[in-house]
């Protein structure tokens, strides 16, 4: 059965989602948060797609970095859907960084944070970072190696190894091939989005590559 990750949320969940998408599209009138044309496709080309990540749970009590969080994504909604654990969007740009925190506090989004500056100086510390369209896999990996921190347990299974979530498209070869020159070691995992969702058209080249130590 394709992944349906919205069929997972409560009605409260789904209904931050709502209200997320308006805040959002009102921002956008001024702020370029999303490009104008595909505000009308919202749903699937912006929440479904980072909503994937969602295909394996994050253990409680993390801590995930947004790299490059633009507009919240995936930041907001992975704070949404993940209650128990904490997100923190990174972005270079003051003004996106604002209309984020400003969206999270609308929300009531308590584990949801931002910090406006370079990812290179960004002081926290983090059990998994994140990123939709930001970086080439070798710079993301060299910033998450420079925040991260172990978890206390081991995740299950069910949940991600400790590491990067990138959600990626087009010809990764490159990107892959940089990536194994920086850290040969590195774990690769790639799950095509067309076969996750079962659908084609815009998530035919596009997927998530995880990667972890």
């Amino acid at each position: 059965m394709p992944f349906d990750p919205f069929s997972q949320l409560s009605q409260s969940q789904r209904e931050k989602l709502e209200r997320y998408e308006e805040q959002l599209l009102r921002f956008n009138q001024r702020l370029n948060l999303i490009s104008s044309e595909s505000e009308r496709q919202f749903r699937t080309q912006h929440l479904l797609h980072c909503l994937t990540l969602t295909v394996r749970d994050f253990p409680d009590g993390c801590t995930i970095v947004d790299w490059g969080t633009g507009g919240g994504l995936p930041a907001i909604p992975l704070a949404i859907c993940e209650p128990e654990v904490t997100v923190v969007g990174v972005d270079s740009v003051g003004k996106k960084s604002r209309a984020v925190r400003t969206i999270a506090r609308r929300l009531g989004l308590e584990n949801c944070f931002t910090w406006n500056g370079r990812a290179e100086e960004w002081t926290g510390e983090a059990h998994y970072s994140v990123s939709r369209a930001t970086a080439p896999l070798a710079d993301l990996w060299r910033w998450h190696g420079r925040v991260a921190v172990s978890l206390d347990d081991t995740p299950s299974a069910d949940e991600w190894p400790t590491g990067l979530l990138a959600l990626k498209g087009g010809d990764l070869s490159d990107e892959i091939a940089d990536l194994r020159g920086a850290a040969p070691d590195v774990a690769i995992e790639r799950r095509p989005l067309d076969e996750l969702l079962g659908r084609n058209g815009f998530f035919g080249e596009k997927e998530i590559v995880a990667v972890h130590s």
